[in-house]
């Protein structure tokens, strides 16, 4: 079965913090455009988590670390963020160029617009406004790499039986013919992103990904035959807010500063 992807051609960069980036054959990010900023992202009993702060609009930035075409099948919570679909690594997804990247600030909505990622309650979710509010606070990219077309060889037409050879000789090389369009070709593989977070009985309102603002982003469509059924690489970084990811043990705080019973020698005058 064929399946179309997209391809964008909008380069990026990287930022510093406590990790800057997750992933090997890609480099994925996530940019709070109202900060300005690469947020940080914190290791924690294996997984990967970035602070959101309600309200904020981002991006999620991937780079293309490899030396040859790339596709990445995007989720976020739980939804493919082109297609809408829950999600699947099977799904439809965008095309990176070798050592290039893009920057996906929304859902898309057609070749020419996308509405805006923000952080959001729960409850006001994309996934959770359409019925799917399982797999909210996580970001996910399957990595696939390009199959590369075999090579195919003609045997030289042999002219006479004096120019026969004998047996067990080599009859020379072929004329390399040339390989049919590259198409994608998966049918029904199924797959999950990992699981998010498991939820704390004590926390404040968790964050998901809202609907947002109309915004114009540009693309076109494009073929990608996979290597694997199954991705090379597969990349989750969960988000919450930052007291939540304080009391799940995420983000570990300095000792709170106590009060000492004389910390000086004369009293001052009051402001």
């Amino acid at each position: 079965m064929n399946w179309k992807t997209i391809t964008s051609a909008i380069v990026l960069g990287a930022a510093a913090g406590t990790a800057s980036a997750v992933g090997n054959l890609a480099d994925v990010t996530v940019y709070d455009r109202a900060q300005g900023r690469t947020l940080p992202v914190y290791q924690y009993e294996g997984r990967h988590y970035v602070v959101g702060k309600p309200g904020s609009e981002y991006q999620i930035r991937v780079r293309n670390r490899s030396g040859a075409d790339v596709l990445a099948v995007m989720s976020v919570d739980g939804v493919n963020v082109v297609s809408g679909e829950t999600a699947n690594w099977s799904q439809t997804g965008y095309v990176v160029g070798r050592y290039q990247g893009f920057d996906v600030k929304g859902w898309r909505k057609s070749m020419e617009r996308t509405a805006a990622f923000f952080f959001t309650e729960h409850e006001n979710s994309y996934a959770a406004r359409t019925g799917r509010p399982d797999h909210v606070g996580v970001i996910g990219v399957a990595m696939f790499r390009k199959k590369s077309e075999p090579e195919a060889y003609i045997q030289r037409d042999r002219l006479s039986d004096s120019r026969r050879e004998a047996p067990g000789t080599d009859s020379g090389a072929g004329a390399s013919a040339e390989s049919s369009a590259p198409r994608a070709a998966l049918d029904g593989i199924a797959g999950t992103l990992p699981a998010p977070a498991p939820q704390l009985a004590e926390k404040s309102i968790s964050l998901g990904t809202g609907h947002g603002r109309s915004e114009a982003s540009r693309v076109t469509y494009t073929s990608f035959a996979r290597a694997t059924l199954h991705p090379e690489e597969v990349i989750a970084i969960h988000y919450d807010t930052y007291s939540n990811l304080v009391a799940m043990g995420v983000i570990r705080v300095s000792q709170i500063a106590r009060p000492t019973p004389f910390p000086g020698q004369f009293v001052p005058d009051p402001r």
